[in-house]
């Protein structure tokens, strides 16, 4: 229980569960969620050839996590004359997937209840192509740039923008954190209302990152996936290869996700129906390496998430993984499950074997997925899977498995040491 005050000062005692209401998300699996839990249990991937931009030869990334074009026509506000200043396509994909979340959870953000609806969806690389747009054009134009280059370069404007389109004047932030940010917002979200700031809050986040400085330099840094020198690309759906002994690095990809959490007191007082509970979160900071992750505070994290949950590791049913396809990355992933649940490690399911990594909207992405999991039993397969001898783990490369979840442990872990646990519980 936790105790709130009610806005005559009069305490109150309010209930401590935060409730997921409804999620969306677009990935590179298509655009509506059915669909793409469908095409995620068939063990469908959905990296392609890079088509965003023309390749030159030289140009070292050729595939990618592309997210296909959404029809505008059912959605007044993606209308061309509603969107015309917004060029970045992470607004439009935001703007959808938070109507969308908000229909599903059964939440009509009124004027009366819009100043307890916090917004903490958010971006990790933002509208940068709005900026390389205008420098290009300033060079090869010596034209001024427009005067919405910089709000869509704005990484907290999505945030802004959504609370424009549902009308919530509650707190907003943006959960910036690399790779970790969807995961994040919920996390800072579910604090929100244990503080009492917030009943709802509108949690998730957006990436579209493939911009040609962006994926060069995560080849320059070591991180994308190449081949080996003088070797052929592989089948681009072939490329995203978690915890296997021939993972080359991540495949960059694009996606939005959107999450609706609620205080208990909420869900009961409008009638509305949750199916599962935020149980648990844990968040720590490496304080070491800006890209490798550090194995301590990797697993303080995880074992942060679960001692909140008030239980312990052997009741964790499944883990959707983090796992990004790195050399580093992934071992120090799997050591620190190893070290937490010992030799009890439950199924361990990566996503991005199937979608690429969206950057921030991964771990929102994902989680949505655990939560599609839960609610149908079912584990979803790690593609692409080559045993790691160095890596023990059940990754579920057999395919799809059925299997009763009550607590799924969700990871994620962001560039700068960014630690963001969560674990969730199934409630009906």
């Amino acid at each position: 229980m936790r105790v709130g005050y009610s806005r005559e000062g009069k305490s109150l005692r309010l209930s401590g569960k935060t409730f997921i209401l409804g999620y969306d998300m677009v990935s590179p699996l298509g655009e509506n969620l059915e669909a793409q839990w469908r095409r995620a249990v068939q063990g469908r991937c959905g990296i392609v050839p890079l088509t965003r931009f023309p390749l030159t030869d030289a140009f070292p990334v050729r595939v990618a996590g592309q997210v296909e074009d959404i029809d505008a026509g059912p959605y007044p506000f993606l209308q061309p004359r509603e969107m015309a200043h917004w060029s970045s396509p992470i607004f439009k994909h935001a703007l959808l997937v938070v109507h969308r979340a908000l229909k599903r959870s059964g939440v009509e953000i009124t004027p009366d209840i819009a100043p307890r609806v916090a917004t903490t969806f958010s971006s990790a690389v933002g509208g940068q192509d709005a900026v390389l747009k205008a420098d290009r054009q300033m060079i090869a134009e010596n034209k001024m740039p427009h005067p919405f280059a910089n709000p869509n370069s704005c990484i907290n404007m999505v945030g802004g923008k959504v609370s424009i389109l549902t009308g919530a004047t509650g707190p907003i932030c943006a959960t910036i954190t690399a790779c970790a940010t969807g995961v994040t917002s919920m996390i800072i979200g579910d604090m929100m209302i244990r503080q009492n700031l917030a009943d709802v809050v509108i949690a998730g986040a957006v990436d579209f990152p493939l911009v040609e400085p962006i994926l060069a330099g995560f080849v320059t840094m070591n991180g994308a996936y190449r081949p080996k020198e003088g070797q052929p690309h592989d089948e681009p759906q072939k490329t995203s290869r978690p915890f296997s002994i021939n993972r080359r690095g991540f495949v960059v990809s694009e996606g939005a996700a959107c999450i609706i959490l609620a205080s208990e007191d909420f869900v009961r007082a409008h009638g509305l129906a949750a199916k599962i509970a935020l149980a648990g979160c844990g968040m720590t900071s490496d304080a070491s390496h800006f890209v490798a992750p550090n194995l301590v505070t990797v697993q303080k994290c995880i074992e942060l998430s679960i001692a909140k949950a008030g239980i312990g590791p052997q009741d964790i049913d499944c883990v959707n993984a983090h796992a990004t396809s790195t050399r580093i990355g992934d071992k120090v992933e799997a050591d620190a499950l190893v070290n937490v649940f010992g030799g009890k490690i439950p199924p361990v399911s990566a996503n991005k074997s199937q979608l690429g990594h969206a950057m921030g909207a991964s771990s929102a992405i994902e989680t949505i997925l655990a939560m599609e999991g839960m609610l149908a039993d079912t584990v979803l397969p790690t593609i692409n899977y080559d045993p790691d001898p160095a890596i023990v783990l059940d990754c579920v490369s057999e395919g799809a498995r059925v299997l009763r979840q009550e607590y799924v442990l969700k990871n994620a872990f962001g560039f700068g040491g960014c630690n963001s646990c969560v674990v969730l519980k199934r409630t009906g």
